[in-house]
């Protein structure tokens, strides 16, 4: 007898519902069958361009034919060892190459591991044992990551760090600045002397660690003056200066690195995401001295560094070079901003558009003010769009921003076409 079970998305959402705790989130309630470059396909055979990028994981496109390549013929060979039993020249070719792209002159070593959340919990852990201290200041608004430590550096409750206390001590948060809502940057660096004063001295700080564009926090580059004054603060009480280009990295921005753009040079820089075209990796670069403070053996994992997610990596490296990605990335975000910024012209609740390089998003604000987010229209936006095949994602404190990340591979076509499902979606959820 012929099984007629068709696989669907709902029937799939509901062994879902029912197997997986309610605790991971779900955006839309579809289900991939496969994905090419920035274009994907669910069970039930439907069409989507993909907007959303893994959440900046594909800046090369899902299954690039190069990154697949190098992969398929890594798992020829061998697949894991751990690299601090047997290690692999893919893992020492690749830290010699983030070395190289680092900014500054000065000698860098670079440590691979896993996840995001990992490479920042390592460098606040570097951080520490290079200093002899335990504080850390992060930012409001910030994400950096689901462990216990990156949720307690994390500037955001809900849904990160609701319920989930006690968080680790001696984490503190300055203001981020957002001048269009009231923050300006001298409030940002005053909030930085007001921790200073009311809560920990500098001589007592590890580390300050910022996003030079925050992600989650709603797509809000960090101004140059900022990064400037972190710098010095830095310098002058001896505090290392992470920077957390998770979501940045990797030619999201236009520059390999966020942070080049601002000429400030960080002694730390955490990456993942894209790193690996979709495999994953993450890693830590920064001053040799600062990196070789911990002990053999106070680094490492597992699967830290798997011969997979390094070869992918290098791949991902070729392909920005061979194809000028960085190039293709600022072309990227200029081409979005100017359409964005004619759909605005009709669509007022488009208050605000922004990004760096190919790292966009838009703000929705009820009558265009800023001081009114309308996240329920953000929502019904996205939700929308999904109906008529475009994959967005929100973000931003208030959950009233929608950000694109689309793969830097996508053809200016395909962008056209995702825009013009956006602004159809737009006008759509205004009716509703």
């Amino acid at each position: 007898m012929l099984d007629t079970t068709k696989t669907t998305n709902a029937s799939l959402y509901a062994r879902r519902e029912a197997a997986i705790p309610r605790g991971v989130g779900h955006t839309h309630q579809i289900f991939i069958d496969r994905g090419d470059n920035a274009e994907i396909w669910d069970v039930e055979g439907k069409r989507y361009i993909d907007f959303a990028g893994g959440i900046a994981v594909l800046n090369t496109g899902h299954r690039h034919p190069q990154i697949m390549e190098a992969v398929q013929q890594q798992m020829t060979r061998f697949t894991h060892t751990c690299f601090q039993v047997l290690a692999y020249e893919s893992y020492v070719e690749l830290a010699e190459r983030l070395n190289d792209k680092a900014p500054g002159n000065f000698a860098k070593k670079t440590v691979f591991l896993s996840t995001g959340a990992e490479a920042v919990e390592n460098a606040v852990k570097i951080a520490r044992c290079h200093t002899g201290r335990g504080g850390v200041i992060a930012f409001s608004g910030a994400y950096h990551g689901r462990t216990s430590l990156t949720m307690a550096l994390t500037g955001k409750v809900v849904p990160y760090k609701a319920g989930f206390g006690p968080f680790p001590g001696e984490i503190f948060h300055a203001r981020f600045p957002n001048p269009k809502r009231g923050v300006t940057i001298e409030d940002s660096i005053e909030s930085i002397e007001q921790i200073f004063k009311n809560d920990i001295e500098p001589s007592r700080v590890a580390a300050i660690i910022i996003e030079p564009v925050q992600g989650e926090g709603g797509f809000n580059p960090a101004p140059r003056a900022l990064l400037e004054h972190i710098r010095a603060v830095c310098d002058q009480h001896g505090i290392v200066m992470i920077v957390d280009e998770v979501q940045t990295g990797a030619g999201r921005t236009g520059t390999w690195y966020a942070i080049e753009q601002s000429g400030v040079v960080p002694d730390m820089i955490t990456l993942a995401k894209s790193m690996a075209g979709g495999f994953p990796i993450s890693a830590v670069t920064g001053r040799a001295e600062i990196m070789d403070a911990p002990a053999p053996g106070g680094l490492g994992g597992t699967y830290a560094g798997n011969p997979i997610g390094c070869v992918a990596a290098l791949a991902v490296m070729d392909t920005f070079e061979e194809e000028n990605l960085l190039q293709r990335s600022r072309d990227v975000g200029q081409h979005m901003v100017a359409k964005l910024e004619g759909i605005a012209e009709k669509h007022p609740e488009l208050a605000d558009i922004r990004g760096l390089g190919a790292m966009v998003a838009v703000e929705l604000c009820k009558n265009g003010d800023m001081q009114q987010p309308a996240p329920e229209l953000a929502k019904a936006i996205s939700a929308e769009a999904a109906r008529r095949g475009l994959i967005l994602l929100t973000c931003g404190t208030y959950g009233n921003v929608l950000r694109i990340l689309v793969p830097l591979t996508a053809s200016n076509a395909l962008l056209d076409e995702g825009l013009e499902i956006l602004a159809a979606s737009v006008e759509a959820a205004k009716q509703a």
